[in-house]
C-alpha cells in the first residue's frame, strides 16, 4: 500500500512539476521497519533534497530532517549522519535565535549530534559541542523559554531519545523493528503495539535481573544497567503525550542514574561513560517538563564524568 501510495505520489508531483514526492518519508519509515536502511536512506535524501530549499516551514523541516539523520546511520553512511546532524543543528540554532522555535529543541539537538558524534569515533569534536550544549542549558536555567510554546518540543525530545537509545535496543530477529527518527504516529500499528506491549515483560526481566547483579555484579550489573534504559525509554516514548508523564517515567530516570552509580563505582573505565550518559539522558528529561535547573545540574555532573567539566 505505500508503494501504491508512492507510485500516485509521484505521478501528481510529475503532473504538476512539484519536486516533492508526496508518500516518499511514509514509505522511507516502511522501509526502516523492515531493515532496509539503504533504501530508506535514499527516500529520504530525495525528500529532504526537494523541500529543504524551502526552510523550516515551521518546524516542518525538522522532522524530516530526523528521518533523514537516522536512515542514514542505519545504513552505516555515517559521514553523511552527521553533516545531516549539523543541518538541523545549525536550523534549530537559526530558529531559536529568532524566536521562531524552542530553545529546547536546539539544546536537544546538539546533544543527540554529540553522542553521534562520540559513537563514531569524535570524541574531541563531541565535547566542544557539549560545551554548547551546556552554554544553552544555563540560559535555559537562569532565564527559562523565551516564548511559551506548545509541548512539540517532547516529542522532538522522545525521537532523538529513541535515536540515541538504539545502541542499546537489541531487538528481535526477523521482527520489524519502529523506524529510527520517526515520531511514534508513523510507526506502523503492529510495530507500534509490540514495542509498547513489550514494557511489561522487559519489566519483569530487570526486576529478575536486579537480584542477579547484587549477587554477582561483574557478571550482571552492565547488564541490568542497559537493559534499564532499554525499558526507559520505552516508557518514555509511551508516556510523554500524557499528564502522566513525569509520574510514570521520573522514577525510572532516577533509577537508572542510581544503576550507573553503581556500575561506576564497580567498574571505574567503563562506569563512568555510563553514569555520564545515564545522567544526560535525565538531563534531557528534565528540560522535556520544563525543570531545567535540575537538568543543568544533571548535564554539569555527566560533564564531570566525561573529564569536561569547566
Amino acid at each position: 500500500m505505500r508503494a501504491e501510495m508512492l507510485a500516485i505520489g509521484r505521478t501528481q508531483a510529475e503532473v504538476s512539476g512539484n519536486s516533492a514526492v508526496q508518500g516518499l518519508e511514509v514509505w522511507a519509515a516502511g522501509l526502516s521497519e523492515e531493515g532496509r536502511y539503504a533504501d530508506a536512506a535514499d527516500a529520504m535524501t530525495e525528500l529532504v533534497t526537494a523541500i529543504r530549499p524551502h526552510g523550516p516551514r515551521e518546524g516542518a523541516l525538522a522532522w524530516s530532517l530526523l528521518a533523514w539523520i537516522a536512515a542514514l546511520n542505519d545504513a552505516g553512511r555515517f559521514d553523511e549522519a552527521l553533516s545531516a546532524f549539523e543541518i538541523i543543528v545549525e536550523m534549530e540554532a537559526a530558529e531559536a535565535a529568532n524566536d521562531s522555535g524552542p530553545m529546547a529543541c536546539h539544546l536537544y539537538s546538539l546533544i543527540g549530534y554529540s553522542q553521534m558524534l562520540d559513537a563514531h569515533g569524535r570524541g574531541e569534536q563531541a565535547a566542544h559541542v557539549r560545551q554548547d550544549a551546556l552554554t544553552l542549558l544555563t540560559e535555559l536555567a537562569d532565564t527559562g523559554e523565551r516564548k511559551t510554546r506548545s509541548g512539540y518540543q517532547a516529542s522532538f525530545w522522545a525521537v532523538l531519545l529513541t535515536m540515541s537509545g538504539a545502541d542499546s535496543d537489541r531487538p528481535a530477529p526477523d521482527v520489524p523493528r519502529p523506524p529510527s527518527g520517526f515520531e511514534v504516529m508513523r510507526w506502523s500499528p503492529d510495530t507500534t503495539q509490540r514495542y509498547f506491549d513489550s514494557r511489561h515483560a522487559l519489566r519483569e526481566e530487570v526486576d529478575a535481573l536486579a537480584s542477579q547483579a547484587t549477587e554477582d555484579p561483574d557478571r550482571h550489573l552492565a547488564e541490568l544497567v542497559r537493559l534499564h534504559r532499554v525499558l526507559t525509554v520505552r516508557s518514555a516514548v509511551y508516556w510523554q503525550r500524557t499528564h502522566l508523564f513525569v509520574e510514570r517515567v521520573g522514577t525510572l530516570f532516577d533509577d537508572g542514574v542510581s544503576l550507573a552509580r553503581r556500575l561506576s563505582q564497580h567498574d571505574p573505565v567503563e562506569g563512568p561513560r555510563t553514569l555520564a550518559r545515564l545522567l544526560t539522558d535525565r538531563s534531557t528529561f528534565h528540560t522535556a517538563t520544563g525543570a531545567f535547573r535540575p537538568a543543568l545540574d544533571d548535564f554539569r555532573q555527566a560533564l564531570s564524568y566525561l573529564d569536561e567539566a569547566n
